[in-house]
């Protein structure tokens, strides 16, 4: 099975296997084991330190020998989180067999105020653990850990999204202050708009106050370099892409780029985020995304809350981005299609309701265009380089 990582699919030794989790922090790390021949679960709380984490598995290993049960498998698991997945390479560097747990994956308890601490979490992630090793589904699910270069090929679409964040706030935040002082007609996106600050006048025909001139200055610079920064990284990829075009995932990247109404940004974004990871099926792409429905029903009752949102909340934005532009320059489109008939008619969120659907049906669609070929119907392309 592709990236199955719902449950394991080796064979638990429980007599021979020394498991251990960890709940990892800033200063300190809580880890819980499982030692086989020995009665106590041990809970060891030490500094933030791999080296020390991997002395510690090996004590445990010495115990367990010690105690008539050799050690055959050493198998070590973290929720993921803040600390990311260099821990995980570097137990797999020293021969360890180590997992990252999906941390929404986990079921919890439903009690208002439910007790909660490190020591709590250990051994919620231990059964969790356990439950995975023993092949059991639904105990929880594993991250998939990427190599060094698949985690640093996303930093230029993840940092692009920030910049553009940022450059919006920056717009938002000089217009919210120019219409404190009752000019509305002021674009603070021009090139010049620098030098034309100290020409503009309110209502009352006074300049802008002082400090108020002074903290627009200081904006526009930011937002220039802000700009500066988003055309370098946009430059560089077009650089890489030119250069190396079936490098790594450059060669899905252009070929989802040819399909009319997707740019090189969102398709850097989708190969990198989604497209390129070996999901299993259409249905662990769509909910991979978040793109699939949370349905709340018991005995009689039968309704729908809406989006899980369980995945990637910034493949689950582009997508419903793309789907709008889906409909703009992918009219003849079999998707487009579907989407006018199931919309025509009907009452006014419809279309905001049958976007989402859109928005799953056409990620499936290309994924299935970048990995088996499959043009999505009736879709136009870009001629080919």
């Amino acid at each position: 099975h592709k990236n199955d990582l719902s449950r394991s699919l080796v064979a638990f030794g429980q007599d021979s296997t020394l498991v251990a989790v960890v709940e990892l922090s800033m200063s300190s790390w809580l880890v819980a084991g499982l030692v086989p021949g020995v009665l106590r679960q041990p809970l060891k709380k030490q500094g933030a330190d791999a080296a020390a984490l991997l002395r510690l598995l090996y004590r445990w290993r010495d115990e367990a020998q010690k105690a008539g049960k050799p050690i055959g498998r050493i198998v070590v698991a973290f929720e993921a989180g803040r600390d990311g997945f260099w821990l995980a390479r570097w137990l797999q560097a020293q021969g360890i067999e180590t997992y990252v747990i999906h941390s929404t994956s986990i079921p919890v308890s439903r009690e208002h105020r439910r007790a909660k601490s490190d020591r709590l979490d250990t051994q919620l992630l231990m059964r969790a653990f356990l439950g995975w090793l023993r092949g059991e589904p639904k105990h929880c699910s594993m991250v998939a850990i990427p190599n060094v270069e698949e985690e640093d090929a996303r930093r230029p679409s993840r940092e692009h999204e920030t910049l553009v964040g940022e450059r919006t706030g920056l717009i938002n935040r000089m217009k919210s202050t120019l219409t404190r002082l009752g000019i509305r007609g002021f674009n603070v996106k021009l090139k010049k708009a620098a030098d034309r600050l100290g020409d503009l006048r309110g209502p009352d025909g006074l300049p802008l106050p002082p400090n108020t001139l002074a903290e627009l200055q200081r904006d526009l610079a930011r937002l220039r370099l802000v700009r500066e920064q988003l055309k370098e990284i946009e430059k560089v990829r077009l650089e890489r892409l030119q250069q190396a075009p079936q490098q790594g995932a450059h060669a899905m990247v252009l070929i989802l780029a040819r399909v009319l109404g997707i740019g090189v940004e969102t398709a850097d974004m989708l190969v990198h985020e989604v497209l390129s990871r070996e999901l299993r099926d259409r249905r662990a792409v769509a909910r991979f995304a978040g793109l699939t429905g949370a349905p709340d029903e018991s005995g009689g009752r039968r309704r729908d809350k809406g989006l899980a949102r369980a995945g990637s909340a910034r493949v689950r934005r582009g997508m419903l981005q793309l789907a709008w532009r889906w409909l703009m320059f992918q009219k003849d489109s079999a998707l487009a299609q579907w989407f006018l008939a199931r919309t025509v008619g009907a009452h006014r969120n419809a279309r905001k309701i049958m976007v989402v659907a859109l928005a799953r049906k056409l990620l499936i669609a290309l994924w299935r265009y970048v990995t088996a070929g499959e043009v999505p119907a009736g879709a136009r392309l870009r001629p080919a380089a």
